[in-house]
């Protein structure tokens, strides 16, 4: 069972069925399932994308300067992240928003010491707003804040996606789940586990990576407890 876990959730969880926007049903499972983890005794911090309100790289393409378009983005994850916090609360498991983008009327500023805190008092602590600067993902932001608040692992929870495979399962029936990877073949191999960026902070700070499917119930405590689902990306490890 691991200490502390970063976990990494994409916009696109939260909108359910739908084209985009998000959905009340799926959020309050995700929360259901936080607060399963948290009642473990293990401390968690989420990460939220914002690909179901926005993406910067959309904005970028349709001519928009590329810094506004991440800082719209930015602002989508604070809404995925309020949207959350309320699903949290109204099952009784306390949490606060934090964000390195400050809108004080809605959410605390990002410092690392209180947020630490907020572990020692059992909340969940949802990390919005990215790194607060254009340019960087929020996949670089969960690495950056696994590094910073000593976390034991991301868990990178795909819509979908249970583990990393050698080859396209879409397009190849005899594809294998490889169980285990290292950060360098994440790198080598371009896995699409998460950008570049973010996979070389995790690299150089031998942060572990768990690849896993969250939309079948109960996998992310599973994931948190490290039970053996999904792909592991560590420093070291054969595929």
């Amino acid at each position: 069972m691991y200490r502390r876990i970063i976990l990494k959730i994409s916009g696109e969880a939260l909108k359910g069925d739908g084209q985009y926007g998000i959905d009340p049903k799926t959020v309050k499972k995700i929360a259901q399932e936080i607060k399963t983890v948290r009642n473990a005794g293990i401390e968690v911090a989420v990460v939220v994308g914002a690909g179901n309100l926005w993406r910067g790289k959309t904005g970028e393409e349709l001519g928009m300067d590329r810094a506004q378009a991440d800082y719209m983005g930015m602002l989508g994850t604070i809404m995925n992240s309020l949207a959350l916090q309320d699903a949290l609360e109204a099952i009784e498991s306390p949490s606060r928003v934090m964000t390195a983008l400050q809108i004080a009327a809605v959410a605390e500023p990002y410092i690392r010491r209180r947020a630490l805190r907020h572990f020692e008092k059992g909340r969940v602590v949802i990390l919005a707003g990215g790194t607060g600067s254009p340019y960087f993902s929020t996949d670089t932001t969960a690495a950056l804040r696994a590094a910073e608040l000593d976390s034991d692992v991301i868990l990178m929870a795909k819509n979908g996606v249970d583990g990393v495979y050698d080859k396209d399962p879409n397009k190849f029936s005899d594809a294998v789940l490889l169980r285990e990877v290292s950060h360098q073949q994440v790198l080598e191999k371009n896995l699409q586990i998460m950008d570049s960026t973010a996979a070389s902070l995790c690299k150089d700070n031998h942060i572990e990576i768990l690849v896993f499917d969250m939309n079948k119930p109960g996998n992310i405590l599973k994931a948190a407890k490290g039970e053996d689902i999904g792909t592991v990306v560590r420093n070291g490890a054969n595929s």
